[in-house]
């Protein structure tokens, strides 16, 4: 499938300046690095400037193995980029509408992408073209995920369900009224028998994903806005990313709030949280509506360093599975994704 963009999405290497689709003003010959807390903290600096979007970025997600990232956009194509060089790979064509999330498999070698035209589309890596077409959902999809045996994806969207697809034959296995607002986020645990939810109706739950009943739910007693959730490794705890501004850390087993994290501004847009796991340390990273990348000490919930550099809000952000590797990406006024690097 050829590139619209083609060579243009060549990634651009600091401190040059970038040329984005006509700017309004040039982009500086050198971008503010963030700010360090402390020198124990980590020190991400900006290494590449990837361009080639025409709109704004909504997700951002490394490959299992960390050496690809996938860019979704609302301009309705994925593109695939080199982490080590920022070197641009692929563009995936396909969607009628805009693209809000997407998904790898747990070997790399499917990408799956959640879209506003109310279908799920699974792409190929090996032969980079569209792999298969998922019908259901009755309103836009918001979200979807691979289990770890990449038998299953789970996806969840407007129609305020949770939808359960069998992978090789492209079809529903189980249908979840699951909430009684937007599904803003599904994912599957380590082992892929539990998934955890979260909507606009402020609701987490947990489920058995074999039979899909509902396990557990989890509420705040404020019952904000739930953005994102999703299971740590080791699926002890949930994480989750609310629009009063919080990112609250559940250990889901005793209902408990275990940590909460705050200094960024959420309040309008869904905002994933991530978890950063690398010899430095443990982290937790978001997004902001102030421009900026928030990364917080998983332990003391301090906030350890802000990337500063986005010229909008901060709508995506995604970390490298094994090193210190950051990807941001913004909305409709800053349209280049950003790889910062601690190394």
């Amino acid at each position: 499938m050829k590139d619209a963009i083609g060579d243009s999405s060549a990634p651009q290497e600091l401190p040059r300046s970038t040329v984005e689709d006509k700017p309004e003003k040039p982009e500086p010959e050198t971008e503010p690095q963030g700010t360090a807390v402390n020198p124990e903290c980590p020190q991400f600096k900006l290494r590449f400037l990837l361009s080639g979007h025409k709109r704004a970025v909504s997700c951002l997600k490394f490959s299992p193995d960390g050496s690809y990232l996938a860019s979704s956009s609302s301009d309705k194509t994925i593109k695939i980029w080199e982490t080590e060089t920022g070197q641009f790979v692929h563009t995936f064509e396909g969607h009628a509408e805009g693209i809000s999330d997407v998904a790898w498999s747990i070997d790399g070698e499917y990408l799956a992408s959640a879209s506003d035209d109310k279908t799920i589309i699974i792409w190929s890596m090996e032969d980079r073209e569209l792999f298969k077409t998922l019908h259901g959902h009755t309103n836009f999809v918001f979200c979807v995920n691979f289990n770890p045996d990449t038998n299953l994806l789970v996806s969840g969207g407007y129609d305020e369900t949770i939808r359960v697809w069998d992978m090789a034959r492209g079809r529903q296995l189980k249908v979840l009224p699951a909430h009684s607002d937007p599904v803003t986020a599904v994912s599957f645990n380590h082992d892929g028998s539990l998934i955890v939810s979260c909507a606009m109706d402020g609701l987490i739950r947990i489920w058995d994903a074999d039979s899909g009943q509902c396990l557990k739910t989890l509420v705040d007693d404020d019952n904000p806005i739930c953005s994102h959730a999703r299971f740590s490794q080791n699926s002890k705890f949930v994480l989750v990313s609310t629009q009063d501004s919080t990112i609250r850390l559940w250990n889901y087993p005793s209902s408990h709030c275990a940590k909460t994290y705050i200094g960024h501004v959420n309040r309008t847009y869904c905002i994933p949280s991530c978890f950063l796991l690398y010899d430095r340390g443990k982290f937790i990273v978001s997004g902001s509506e102030d421009n900026k990348v928030y990364i917080w000490n998983l332990q003391t919930r301090q906030v350890a360093q802000r990337l500063d550099g986005h010229r909008d809000t901060v709508l995506s952000v995604a970390t490298h599975p094994s090193r210190g590797v950051i990807a941001s990406a913004g909305m409709e006024k800053d349209k280049a994704i950003r790889l910062w690097f601690d190394e």
